[in-house]
Parts: C-alpha cells; structure tokens; sequence
C-alpha cells in the first residue's frame, strides 16, 4: 500500500486519545532512527513561518535542513522540506516502508502501532526517518507541546512563538492552561518569543525543568529591517523572522547580515500572502491571527471570505476583524471531518452588526482577505481561483 493510501485509512481526529500510545511506540523503534537533536517549534500563531525562516537562513549558511510543518493545504508533501525542495513521493515511500519493517519486526507481544498510530503520528516518524541525513532539524509541533508527537524527539533548541487560545477543548479553557501544555515541552535551551504572553510563567516552568531560557528582542534587527522592508512584510510576520534571526544568532550561525541580504522570499503559501492585486489569503483561523491581520489592514477595508469550524471561537475572531470589514462572505464547501458553521456565523455576524452574505464570486474592483484553516484556503484556491 502506498504511503498515501495507508494514511488516508486512518482518520484523522480519534474520539479518545491516548497520550502514552505514541512515546511507547518511538521507544520501540528510537534505536532504529539517526535523527540529530531537533529544534522544536511551539505556540498558536507563526510557528510554520517562524521555523521556515529559520530553516532557509541556516540553509544559507550552507546546512543541510530539514524542516517538518503541518498542516498542508494541497498536498501531503508539502510537509516535509530539506533545502528548499518538498521531498517527492519516493522518498517518502521509502520511509514509510522502513517504519511498516521496523513495527512488522517487533516481539508480537507488543500492540499493533501500525494499526493504532494516528495519521500525524505516522507522518512525524515518517519525517523522523526521512530527515536522518540532515546537520538540523526542525519540527513544528502540531498541537500543544507537552503531549505532541514531535515532543518524543531530543531537543538542542525549543523555541516558543506568541500563544493564543485556540484548540480548548485538547488544551484547556485558558491561556495559562494551554501555555503551560506547551511550554513542559522544553528542555536542554528554550528562546520565547518577545510577544509571548506568560513570560513569568515561562521562567518558572523553565527553572524547573532546569532549562536555560532567553527571551528573543521585540526590536527589529537592521538586517530584518531591510528585509522587511524589500518583501513588504506585514508586522507579524516581521516579527516572526526576529525571533528566527535571533534563534539563528544563538546556534551560532556566522554572517548572519550577508545572509539576510541574500535570503529568499518565505517560501510557505499563505501567510498573508497577496496573490493577486485585490487578493491576499491567510491562514490565521484564530483570533490571535485575526488580531494581526487587523492591525496589518488597519488602514483598509476588504471583503472578508470566511468559515470556520464549528467548535472554534467566532465571535472573537470577528470582534477582532471586525474594523477591516466591509462585507463578510461565508465561503461553503464539503467537510465530511468536522462540522461548518455557517448559520453561526451569520447569527454573530448580526449581533456584531457586520453585512453578511453566502460567497459567490470575485469582483475585479473590490478587495478580498480569505481567512480561515488550511482546510478552507485549500478549497478556496482550487474551486475558485484554479478552476
């Protein structure tokens, strides 16, 4: 069976979840892997842009990187990176077929991992054997930190980007609850975010783990600042490539501003990317996100296209949009996983007082943002912009 097959088996949300099931598993098969210490990438918001920042800037400084994201928008091996190219079906397959022999080799009184890991649990050891000849890796954590599969892996660096609340219902109902999932993460050396929101609670988990904590400058370095400047990035995402600078300056990358100047546009589709002149997509889905977006078009008025989940929280992602809004377009489309929240969205758009209406195509003299999960701006792209 293919890798692609073997995954799309598995579903991709379990209705009870156990958190010992993975660790018990790597332990098994860890002997079998090469992988160097990882730098792990925690938090809500720009973890995938903070860790793509960092991985092309010490691929420029002439490592071979690897870099683990998730989730992707249209293709599965979007998720796997080692300098500058997504990694191609072969490879892949490769590693999944070393992970089935690896598993198939166990004392057959051991459980059955190859039925009961989950789909991002197989992808991450997946990524565990493919990235086994890279100088550094780095992974982001899909949810949380603490009970993540990509938290099973030594660290030689955590890395902490601004926290929000999102995913409650696995986290907790509070931001202290779910900064302290993520945070039990670190170990050896941690860096926060300058924007992080509990940095004393940072510093007391790091006192007892006995981690060597920095917290990253709110300032922007000159060369960000340039960098920023030639890319137009928006604040957050200006920010975000601070923290990975910073975070390269402490692995001891030499040349740092000569690399800067050299670097390469972010190469990850949607954060907040304009991909055409009236058009700009976003990934955001939460109302950390929604917070940045608004302060990024804050002089401006768009058109919002949206969805969301029914479980997140949509009141406060458009409390937060609310300002930039001229019209907000609920965007349908099929979602067998998780339930849409159309009608809840239209409900809270009148309580705001926010115009709303069902999406039905772009107009050449109007401004879009579409925002919302992966899942919406995959469907967005390939039903309205590619068809």
């Amino acid at each position: 069976m293919s890798y692609k097959d073997f995954l799309n088996s598995k579903p991709m949300y379990y209705d009870k979840i156990d958190y010992t099931r993975f660790p018990r598993a790597y332990e098994l098969i860890k002997s079998k892997l090469n992988l160097p210490q990882i730098i792990h990438v925690v938090g809500t918001n720009g973890k995938g842009s903070t860790g793509r920042f960092l991985a092309q800037i010490l691929k420029d400084s002439g490592k071979k990187v690897a870099h683990y994201t998730s989730p992707h928008i249209f293709d599965f091996n979007e998720r796997f990176w080692i300098d500058g190219e997504i990694l191609k079906d072969e490879i892949l397959q490769n590693a999944h077929e070393k992970l089935l022999e690896y598993f198939s080799n166990l004392d057959k009184n051991e459980e059955n991992f190859i039925d009961t890991l989950s789909y991002f649990e197989w992808a991450t050891l997946m990524a565990g054997v493919a990235f086994e000849t890279c100088d550094e890796v780095i992974m982001e954590a899909g949810m949380g930190g603490e009970y993540d599969a990509t938290n099973v892996f030594a660290k030689k660096l955590s890395i902490f980007t601004p926290i929000g609340l999102d995913h409650t219902a696995m986290l907790g109902d509070s931001l202290e609850q779910i900064a302290t999932t993520k945070l039990n993460s670190m170990q050896n050396q941690a860096i926060i975010s300058s924007e992080f929101a509990l940095p004393d609670l940072a510093k007391s988990i790091a006192l007892k783990r006995q981690t060597k904590l920095i917290k990253a400058p709110k300032t922007l370095f000159e060369s960000v600042q340039k960098y920023a400047y030639k890319f137009a990035l928006p604040e957050f995402l200006a920010s975000n490539l601070n923290l990975a600078y910073f975070c390269a300056k402490q692995l001891g990358v030499k040349n740092l501003d000569e690399i800067m100047s050299n670097l390469n546009a972010l190469s990850l589709q949607a954060r907040c990317q304009k991909i055409s002149s009236n058009l700009t997509i976003d990934v955001g889905h939460n109302a950390h996100g929604a917070k940045a977006l608004a302060k990024h078009f804050m002089d401006q008025r768009v058109n919002l296209i949206y969805n969301s989940f029914d479980d997140k929280d949509i009141m406060a992602v458009l409390k937060e949009l609310k300002p930039i809004i001229s019209n907000l377009l609920i965007y349908e489309y099929e979602s067998f996983e998780r339930k849409l929240a159309g009608d809840k969205i239209q409900k809270i758009a009148a309580q705001l007082g926010i115009k709303c209406a069902k999406f039905t195509s772009l107009k050449d003299d109007e401004n879009y943002l579409v925002f919302g999960s992966f899942v919406l701006v995959s469907h967005f792209i390939k039903e309205t912009l590619e068809k």
